[in-house]
């Protein structure tokens, strides 16, 4: 018998340690499919990403997420995620939204953003289809565009924008609830993967945010120990 792992990609920042290791716990309480754990860690992908920092990019990961169907070998399906986020869902109800007529799927948000600087006082630069790259399902045949060679020499709009795919019809629309933007949107019990797009509860000034509380519980769950007299 073969399993249909769900290959899931996380953008991994130096900055903001703690928010990867609780989204992959909230991975582990949730799914019920198998799931393969990738980090996007800079040091991790060097030999085929040697793009320079651009000073508009608030994360580590801002353009090497676009390596997830090259890192896939263009086969299958992969999802990828910030790591600000954790989950509230199980995956298992994100994996079965994909769609082989699109290229890649993806929440639709249609914003301007609140503020003007965020976490680390951070730029919160405003442009078409802003936050939709930051959970992607790709169906990795379907985005052979996506080399290493374009990924490092591509604008930041023509990735952010999808414009590798030359044709908007191939991105699938995924629900609201898979990428529920904090503080942009108003608080909502069935919020399935939960966005800190502004900062997370990690960050000082926004530790009394919504759906904090629940994130402080996935810490903890994240560093607790059995200790001799619990057994």
């Amino acid at each position: 018998m073969s399993y249909d792992i769900a290959r899931v990609f996380i953008g991994f920042d130096s900055k903001e340690v703690i928010a990867y290791h609780a989204l992959v716990q909230s991975l582990i309480d949730k799914s019920t499919i198998p799931v393969a754990v990738t980090p996007i860690a800079l040091p991790m992908v060097k030999p085929m990403f040697w793009r320079e920092r651009n000073a508009l990019q608030s994360t580590e990961f801002s353009f090497s997420r676009f390596l997830t169907p090259y890192l896939s070998g263009f086969s299958g399906w992969s999802l990828f995620v910030d790591c600000d986020m954790f989950f509230r869902a199980d995956l298992a109800e994100l994996w079965a939204l994909r769609d082989d007529r699109y290229a890649v799927m993806c929440v639709k948000h249609d914003y301007t953003p609140k503020i003007e600087t965020k976490f680390l006082g951070q730029t919160q630069t405003k442009y078409e289809k802003k936050n939709w790259s930051s959970v992607m399902l790709f169906n990795n045949a379907r985005c052979a565009a996506l080399t290493p060679g374009y990924v490092n020499e591509a604008t930041g709009l023509q990735l952010h924008q999808f414009k590798w795919l030359g044709d908007d019809t191939l991105i699938g629309e995924l629900p609201v609830t898979w990428n529920h933007l904090v503080n942009e949107y108003d608080y909502r019990n069935d919020a399935k993967l939960v966005h800190f797009t502004d900062g997370g509860p990690y960050f000082d000034e926004y530790r009394n945010d919504d759906y904090a509380a629940e994130w402080f519980a996935l810490r903890d769950r994240v560093m607790h120990v059995v200790q001799k007299g619990d057994l």
